[in-house]
């Protein structure tokens, strides 16, 4: 059995431990993972797939009363979301499925849809979050709404014009907690303001504390030749660029990775967080928040290469491998 959203495919062992056909049902289709115990875990639904639901339903609201909407997710999966919807107001709040530390769980999204307008048109409301400062990927001003999720909700808010037979619509989607929610969240270091951010590469909220820690691990321990990501863009273009690897997602844990991994190793993946883990102190006096911003500077292209020739006098057996977000090599150690 092979997850549809991340490719692993579930040691038969592990499917032998699940005492219940439904749930692994639930595996198969995506919306669970399964551990190497046996226990299922529920996926959630990201910012993202929460604001195309509310955005999809009010639309739809405005033709005959609504409860749930079909979405069809980044990773391509179809989900069926709960919503609350009449007379073009829609509310829908945010599932987190088994990842109880999401702080953005049970989060209330409201959407208002208006025949107004020229085609389709999205309004970021109050809650959420504004760039409060050019980044290499967002200008000053700019609704915190990141590229996946923002095709998902305009794609759904299409499906819901056609449907209602409508051309012309505007929409504003709002947050009402959003505000004292985002606090919690690394928003305010990273120059984001006012709100949460919009969210979502697939569309769906791993349970990353315990799926991470049964199956990366045991993945990466066995595999002669083995690519180590830290996120879903490092996933894809790790796959183009080594096909015969075995490509584990490893998130922020690659210590533990690297220390599981015992044959070839290529760390790849996009800089900020691969960085900061060979030099926590990378930013220090360069008067820059995060490492994206400082991508941007004239100084970025002799920091990588400084900071991946030290790490591979500490570490000549991995291969590291840094790429921007539309997959180019923009740094390799020796």
């Amino acid at each position: 059995m092979r997850d549809p959203v991340t490719g692993f495919e579930y040691p038969a062992s592990w499917q032998e431990k699940c005492q219940s056909q439904d749930q692994l049902d639930d595996v198969a289709r995506g919306f669970s993972v399964l551990t190497a115990s046996g226990t299922v875990l529920r996926r959630g639904y990201t910012t993202g797939t929460t604001a195309a639901a509310a955005c999809k339903a009010a639309i739809l609201s405005l033709r005959t009363e609504v409860s749930s909407v079909k979405i069809r997710i980044p990773c391509g999966l179809d989900v069926e979301v709960p919503v609350a919807a009449r007379n073009g107001t829609a509310s829908c709040r945010k599932y987190a499925g088994d990842y109880y530390s999401d702080a953005t769980a049970d989060l209330l999204f409201v959407a208002q849809a208006v025949v107004h307008g020229d085609g389709v048109n999205l309004v970021a409301g109050a809650g959420i979050g504004i760039f409060v400062r050019d980044t290499p990927r967002f200008h000053r001003g700019t609704p915190a709404i990141n590229p996946a999720p923002l095709s998902c909700i305009l794609r759904s808010m299409e499906e819901a014009l056609d449907a209602c037979g409508l051309s012309d619509v505007t929409v504003t989607v709002s947050v009402p907690k959003g505000e004292v929610v985002a606090q919690r969240t690394l928003n305010p270091r990273i120059g984001i303001q006012g709100g949460i951010s919009v969210l979502g590469t697939t569309g769906l909220v791993e349970p990353w504390d315990d799926h991470l820690a049964a199956s990366m691990l045991g993945r990466i321990s066995t595999a002669h030749h083995v690519v180590l990501t830290t996120g879903r863009t490092g996933l894809r273009y790790a796959r183009l660029l080594y096909p015969s690897h075995e490509v584990v997602l490893v998130g922020s844990r690659i210590g533990d990775a690297l220390e599981a991994a015992c044959g070839e190793i290529i760390l790849l993946g996009l800089p900020a967080l691969i960085l900061k883990y060979i030099n926590p102190h990378i930013l220090h006096g360069t008067g820059y928040a995060t490492v994206e911003e400082f991508s941007a500077s004239p100084d970025f292209d002799t920091t990588i290469k400084k900071t991946l020739d030290e790490f591979f006098i500490s570490f000549p057996h991995v291969h590291v491998v840094l790429v921007d977000r539309k997959g180019t090599v923009i740094g390799e150690s020796p």
